[in-house]
């Protein structure tokens, strides 16, 4: 295999720049990491600590086996929104080890408005029941929660993708073997209580644990009946009389342990599962991507020179190396894993979308997982290539990639623009993953060429009034649409909004991304390959 050598000069003034600029968009997203890590006020969690409870962080530190990895999804979700209040959208989710086997955990964490659900909440919780169906990963409930956050009611009850879409999913889960557990831990009321109930075993702590339909005061509202929160639904009531529980645990480390228990009587596990080759390092130290990730979006990206810092001996098989170049495809083992992948050195052409859909039918023949590394400005416009069929050829790239049953990761490693991002397997097109880079940028379009197109249109409509805009409100205009894209297009926004499951550290990504490939082989492998067609 053809190994990548590396000619960067990571001594100039640029990779200087590029180094500074990185290593603040990493200490920022640090910072904010820590931020959300403590939970909710400092009252919240004196209360919470008083009550004899482990914080959400720490319930999940004694679940998983000790010294083995532990993968957080979507740590800044609801950063910025809901004024900020509401950390980590109130729900810790991620994969870790539990006796030897990887689990998809959820761990309300009652700090953050009682562990309530509001609308990002419920997103992140759906969206770690995917990432457990996709990939045949039993399922752990960590329970504390107060149910939906009722002034946000019209926002979680109802709809097809609100909270109600968190039992269907645990029926599904169940009809095709998945096992979930819960431990509860907390207040697991209303519609919530449904949550250990269709679990095939749940386990609640004495004293703190309480499942019920209707707390006392709205029990009291609705029939007069005067009753305590533990003779309404308290953990002796549960294991003794109604059957809801199934095990009765008299503190959360009990709890935890008989958790651990349960997951361990499920039978061997196919982890870890055998790979392709012992993984090899890249020949170049990952830490040199501080210095190739250009400090300006503006700036090209030596796409080769960051596969060479990430894939195994630096080795790459390039696919089609001198056809569609704007589109680097080829073959590489990733922490023992063979894969291909798909990288953008610039905007898709016709070309380079014939040759991406060309290479993603192999890939599915040959049943190797696609990674997209997206640093992707759109698909290439103008008359020219109009006639070249810029649209067609697009067309066939997208409906390859959605089509393609192999297991899909995605980077988002620069700029993402329009239907560039479906192309290069956006979030709309079901990758198993999907992490960004701090300095990634996702919009329909650049934030200059949206400005440019708003004045275009705003001048049309004046023009047929027999107006004009002047140059200061051209300049006005400008700078708004600007300093809105600024904001909607960082990788915040994107994270806070689960349009990914995380942001990475990029000398974190080699790591991540072989955990999730290690992940995807839980899940079964069927026959799926197609004809492959040379467009």
């Amino acid at each position: 295999m053809q190994v990548l050598t590396s000619s960067a000069d990571l001594k100039s003034s640029q990779s200087q720049r590029n180094r500074i600029q990185v290593e603040e968009l990493v200490s920022e997203l640090r910072d904010r990491l820590k931020h959300v890590w403590d939970g909710g006020s400092s009252e919240a969690v004196a209360l919470h600590r008083k009550r004899g409870k482990l914080l959400a962080h720490q319930r999940i530190s004694s679940l998983i086996d000790p010294n083995t990895p532990w993968l957080e999804l979507s740590p800044l979700a609801a950063w910025g929104i809901y004024e900020n209040q509401v950390p980590s959208a109130g729900i810790i989710t991620g994969i870790g080890y539990v006796s030897g086997r990887p689990c998809v955990i959820v761990a309300n964490d009652a700090t953050v408005k009682g562990g309530t659900y509001f609308p990002l909440t419920i997103k992140k919780h759906l969206r770690a029941q995917e990432i457990a169906m996709q990939n045949r990963l039993p399922a752990i409930y960590l329970v504390d929660s107060g149910g939906v956050f009722l002034p946000k009611q019209a926002e979680v009850f109802a709809d097809k993708e609100h909270f109600g879409r968190i039992f269907y999913n645990q029926a599904r889960m169940s009809a095709i073997g998945i096992h979930q557990v819960a431990v509860v831990m907390g207040m697991c009321t209303a519609g919530g209580a449904y949550v250990p109930a269709m679990c095939d075993e749940n386990i609640i702590v004495k004293g703190t644990g309480k499942i019920y339909l209707a707390g006392p005061p709205l029990v009291r509202a609705a029939t007069g009946e005067e009753v305590t929160a533990e003779a309404l639904g308290g953990a002796d009531l549960h294991t003794r009389l109604s059957g809801v529980s199934d095990h009765l645990a008299e503190n959360e480390q009990e709890a935890l342990e008989r958790c651990r228990d349960a997951i361990g009587y499920l039978g061997r596990a196919r982890f870890p599962p055998t790979r392709d080759a012992d993984p090899l390092a890249p020949l170049y130290p990952e830490s040199d991507l501080y210095s190739l990730i250009p400090s300006s979006s503006q700036q090209p990206m030596d796409i080769r020179e960051i596969i060479a810092r990430l894939v195994d001996g630096s080795r790459f098989q390039e696919f089609k190396s001198r056809y569609g170049t704007s589109l680097v495809c080829g073959f590489a083992h990733w922490m023992g894993h063979r894969v291909g992948i798909l990288a953008n050195s610039s905007a898709l052409f016709a070309e380079s979308a014939l040759k991406g859909a060309h290479f993603v039918q192999l890939c599915n023949q040959r049943r190797l997982p696609l990674i997209f590394l997206q640093n992707v400005p759109g698909f290439m416009v103008g008359k020219r290539y109009e006639e070249q069929g810029i649209i067609k050829a697009g067309a066939k790239m997208v409906q390859t990639v959605a089509t393609a049953k192999v297991p899909k990761f995605t980077i988002m490693i620069g700029v993402s623009h329009g239907a560039g991002n479906y192309a290069m397997c956006g979030r709309a097109y079901n990758p198993r993953f999907v992490f960004g880079w701090p300095n990634a940028r996702t919009s329909v379009m650049g934030g200059q060429q949206a400005a440019n197109v708003l004045v275009t249109i705003k001048q049309q409509q004046l023009a047929k009034r027999g107006k004009r805009l002047s140059d200061d409100e051209i300049r006005q205009q400008t700078e708004s649409v600007l300093t809105q894209y600024d904001i909607e297009t960082s990788a915040y926004y994107s994270t806070a909004r689960l349009w990914d499951d995380g942001i990475l550290d990029p000398i974190e990504t080699r790591s991540t991304l072989g955990f999730c490939l290690d992940i995807a082989y839980q899940s079964p492998r069927t026959d799926h390959r197609q004809p492959v067609y040379r467009w």
